[in-house]
């Protein structure tokens, strides 16, 4: 499994977010000069975080975005999988009733899939962004 773009992104969205969004909402144009991300890009990422209530808009002269949530209920999990989707390992239909594939029922391999999407998911559930502020230590990446 591999995190595209929209995952990496996204995230350091999020973080830069729940870094500088304390006071007053933050305009998308200072999240992508910090984070040095195409703002066009970065409008097509708030736009699937806000679908999943992880971002909220704020419209007017002062507008921006602010975080849909506290920090600490905000996984790694639930940003990856807004903009990413599911993060399935592979692409084994082997633990699905419909549409398994031919081999499903004796195949040794699918729980190799199984196991590791089980791990990654409880992994990137486990971590909040709050925790991802708390390991930055005070230092400046995220400016």
């Amino acid at each position: 499994m591999q995190i595209s773009t929209k995952g990496r992104y996204g995230l350091r969205a999020i973080v830069d977010l729940a870094k500088h969004a304390q006071e007053m909402p933050i305009p998308i144009n200072n999240i992508a000069v910090r984070q040095d991300i195409s703002e066009r890009y970065l409008e097509q990422l708030m736009a699937k975080l806000k679908k999943a209530e992880l971002v909220k808009s704020v419209r007017g002269a002062n507008g921006g975005y602010i975080l849909g949530k506290e920090c600490e209920d905000i996984s790694v999990g639930d940003v990856l999988r807004a903009l990413e989707g599911n993060l399935e390992s592979a692409d084994c239909k082997g633990f699905l009733e419909k549409d398994a594939c031919e081999s499903a029922d004796g195949c040794m391999v699918k729980f190799v899939w199984q196991k590791i999407d089980d791990s990654v998911n409880a992994t990137v559930d486990k971590i909040t962004i709050k925790e991802l502020l708390t390991q930055n230590n005070g230092r400046q990446d995220y400016e």
